[in-house]
């Protein structure tokens, strides 16, 4: 056997191919790890935001037992008006073209009178929840299932820190994504795909990159963009397929890449970059196969297909739903590139056909989700990143500013009590006034349903804990089941 001398240095005698060489039992240990994870029995082995475990995203324990096991978010970038989708406000009816009675009134730029909803609203369900007709099918189907906060508060009425401060939880600091909290604290169920994927047609939204970053995270945790504006598998994915080389190939290529990255790495103190590399690039070999059977709609049966309808967000839900029954962790589902819902003028116009394109895919969605037994474990979250005025914008009765002081988002699924309204705004739609939701408290409330304790769920960065509720954030418990 070889001996070590005294003068070898400390890098040679712990790196892993010289450990390994030593050990005689090291690669049945291996071997049985591998066999125990993928039975489950290596599930609980690690606590949320711990100690790594064997891949960055294996499945990590919660720190209790969850709600729900997934998040789709619904993102309806630009900013919806709530006083023309979950928030009715009759008094705009008696005001409209006029100047409303508020002390408080704050915009960011000139607005001029009231602006009643071009919409009706309506009860809907058992609970008799008010929903605007833009969203009647969601809401027939559905009311009973919704937990609407009318409360919702961010920070400013500017859209890349308020796209920042929904999805990251801080307007202006570079900090990790919801959904890269998410999958490092409880990893992914799946090994063939990635545990976070952004769906957004027509190319990035604001702020491009920075919605799903891993920021000091580890890489393995930053989101999957997809382009899903496109039909075809190739285009979705790019070199999904590899035409000039056959799997085995491949596979030869891909272990000579990862025995050198090991080298380097084995030489090294402990180099999170790359090791995500490595691991994207075995993540990648493997999707070739399982990201072109979800990807594909063709196989669902063409009843499903006619339920979601022919658009981009029903392709988009259906993928949705096929992604997360592969166990995707985290899902986010964008309306578009730059800002869909940023409606200034033309709103009447411009909101009506936004909804009606999301309206039947998403209440075919929660559908699907209730038929497949998914539903309970899902959590569905819709929002945008502020809401608007009930002002409207000069020069005309047209459009709405941007609104950061009082909106509306929905919850459903997941543990979440349906039926409800939570908490108000003013009688005109502008401010909250009772139980007040930051976004932090929306985070805190997303992470405890799944079975996430926001406070504990940290991560050590320059010399100071992070964590996606900063020091903030309260669970909303109203709204938990």
């Amino acid at each position: 056997m070889e001996t070590l001398s005294t003068k070898t240095p400390l890098n040679e005698i712990l790196s892993r191919r010289r450990l390994l060489a030593r050990c005689g039992t090291g690669f049945g240990l291996m071997a049985l790890s591998s066999l125990l994870d993928d039975s489950g029995w290596l599930a609980d082995r690690v606590q949320a935001g711990g100690i790594p475990g064997l891949s960055p995203l294996d499945p990590n324990a919660p720190h209790f037992a969850p709600r729900a096991r997934r998040v789709v978010h619904l993102f309806m970038n630009g900013g919806p008006s709530q006083v023309d989708t979950f928030d009715p406000k009759p008094a705009l009816d008696r005001y409209h073209g006029k100047p409303l009675p508020l002390n408080n009134l704050r915009t960011e730029r000139k607005t001029g009178a009231a602006m009643r909803s071009p919409f009706k609203f309506q009860r809907y369900g058992q609970s008799g929840l008010e929903v605007s007709e833009l969203f009647a099918r969601t809401a027939a189907l559905h009311a009973d299932d919704l937990a609407v906060i009318r409360s919702m508060q961010a920070e400013v009425p500017n859209h890349e820190p308020s796209l920042m401060l929904m999805n990251c939880g801080d307007s202006r600091l570079p900090r990790p994504s919801m959904g890269a909290w998410i999958t490092y604290g409880l990893g992914s169920e799946s090994r063939n795909l990635p545990g976070f994927m952004a769906l957004c047609p027509g190319g990035y939204p604001i702020v491009s990159t920075q919605n799903w970053r891993s920021a000091f995270l580890p890489g393995a945790f930053q989101g999957t963009y997809i382009d899903t504006q496109h039909v075809e598998v190739e285009k979705l994915i790019a070199n999904i397929h590899n035409r000039q080389m056959s799997d085995a190939e491949q596979r030869r290529q891909l272990d000579l890449v990862r025995a050198i990255n090991e080298e380097h790495t084995a030489q090294r103190a402990h180099d999170g970059p790359l090791e995500a590399r490595i691991a994207a690039f075995e993540l990648a070999y493997r999707m070739q196969a399982e990201a072109t059977d979800a990807f594909d709609i063709t196989r669902e049966p063409q009843a499903i297909r006619e339920a979601y309808g022919s658009g981009t967000h029903g392709r988009q839900l259906l993928i949705t739903r096929r992604l997360i029954e592969r166990g995707v962790r985290f899902v986010q589902v964008w309306s578009g590139a730059g800002q869909p819902w940023d409606n200034h003028e033309n709103l009447e116009k411009d909101h009506r056909k936004l909804a009606g394109e999301w309206d039947q895919p998403i209440a075919a969605f929660l559908a699907d989700l209730k038929q497949r037994g998914l539903f309970d474990e899902t959590l569905v979250l819709w929002s945008g990143e502020f809401g608007r005025t009930p002002v409207a914008e000069l020069p005309a009765l047209s459009g709405r500013d941007h609104n950061h002081y009082g909106f509306s988002v929905w919850l459903a699924g997941g543990g979440v009590k349906g039926g409800i309204a939570h908490g108000t705004t003013d009688e005109f739609g502008f401010q909250a006034v009772e139980n007040p939701v930051h976004v932090h408290d929306l985070h805190a409330t997303i992470l405890h349903l799944l079975g996430l304790d926001h406070e504990r769920l940290t991560y050590r960065y320059s010399g100071r804990d992070f964590r996606l509720t900063d020091v903030a954030g309260n669970v909303i418990k109203a709204i938990v089941g």
